[in-house]
């Protein structure tokens, strides 16, 4: 009986190590690696970008991760520039994938369609199922004065825009933009999904929601609206707004990357640890570590 007993004990311990370590998994994180073969302006060292990601996608291939991310500003200017990043990014060891940013469309129109070949994109807006986890990939450039690429969108843009400036919203800049009611009902939809698979749900973006700033989506509110409604949304997380940010709010935890580009002599990256009652963010450079509790 007593050996019974052990047995049933050990494994009980297996059976609850092994469920800790489908549950867990790991994410590499960059944003704003933005280069281009320009000056040095708002404390960007826009020359230095390359050598950074080479440095980075070295360390995290030391890893074992389930995929990397870049959160938008990929570059900064010219087309040209993307050569100069894209071969270092291919060097990835996990499956990665991009977020589209404001200065990713820094090209001339007629080269604006072949931004997403060079990402790899098969669409401006997806998500990512991971374990037990769906991770929405937001697209903030749909509604904007630069990313929109079909008179419909830009239409809408503009009102979208204009609503937010006639209201002196701090964020009604036009370097900023939205998601299209198109890509909100999608996100309801995707919401939906999670909840009936009893999934966890990640953003990502390059645009904030929280805290409020001149840097965030034009429709912040009413997408903060939406995610609110469902419970198992646990994180939203961005780039765009370079010296990082953070903020709670019903549960959910807002986590402004710091950019890749800025100082003369520090990088930015991180790996995100998601376990069952957390997200552990180890920083490198000027990242620094973070846990993120997740209420149950």
């Amino acid at each position: 009986m007593k050996k019974n007993l052990i047995l049933i004990l050990i494994l009980g311990l297996i059976s609850c190590t092994r469920t800790e370590e489908n549950n867990h998994f790991s994410v590499g994180i960059i944003a704003d690696c933005q280069y281009c073969d320009c000056d040095i302006k708002w404390d960007r060292y826009y020359k230095k970008s390359p050598e950074r990601l080479k440095e980075a996608v070295t360390e995290l291939n030391k890893h074992e991760l389930d995929y990397t991310i870049h959160l938008g500003d990929f570059i900064d200017q010219r087309f040209s520039s993307f050569d100069s990043l894209v071969p270092t990014w291919n060097k990835l060891k996990s499956p990665s994938y991009h977020v589209l940013g404001n200065h990713d469309f820094e090209v001339v129109d007629s080269l604006k369609s072949k931004i997403f070949d060079k990402l790899n994109l098969k669409k401006r807006y997806y998500s990512i199922d991971q374990n037990d986890w769906k991770f929405i990939v937001l697209d903030g450039t749909d509604l904007s004065f630069y990313g929109s690429l079909d008179s419909l969108k830009l239409k809408e843009a503009k009102t979208t825009f204009d609503k937010i400036e006639k209201d002196s919203l701090p964020y009604a800049k036009v370097y900023n933009g939205g998601l299209s009611n198109e890509q909100m009902n999608w996100v309801e939809q995707e919401l939906i999904t999670a909840q009936n698979k009893h999934q966890n749900v990640g953003f990502y973006c390059h645009f904030p929601l929280l805290p409020y700033d001149n840097g965030n989506l034009w429709n912040t509110v009413e997408l903060q609206k939406l995610i609110e409604r469902y419970k198992n949304v646990k994180v939203f997380m961005n780039g765009h707004k370079h010296l990082g940010a953070y903020a709670q709010k019903n549960g959910i935890h807002y986590v402004t990357f710091k950019g890749m580009v800025n100082t003369a002599d520090s990088t930015s990256y991180a790996i995100a640890d998601f376990f069952k009652d957390s997200i552990k963010i180890k920083g490198y450079g000027r990242e620094k570590d973070k846990t993120l509790l997740l209420p149950q």
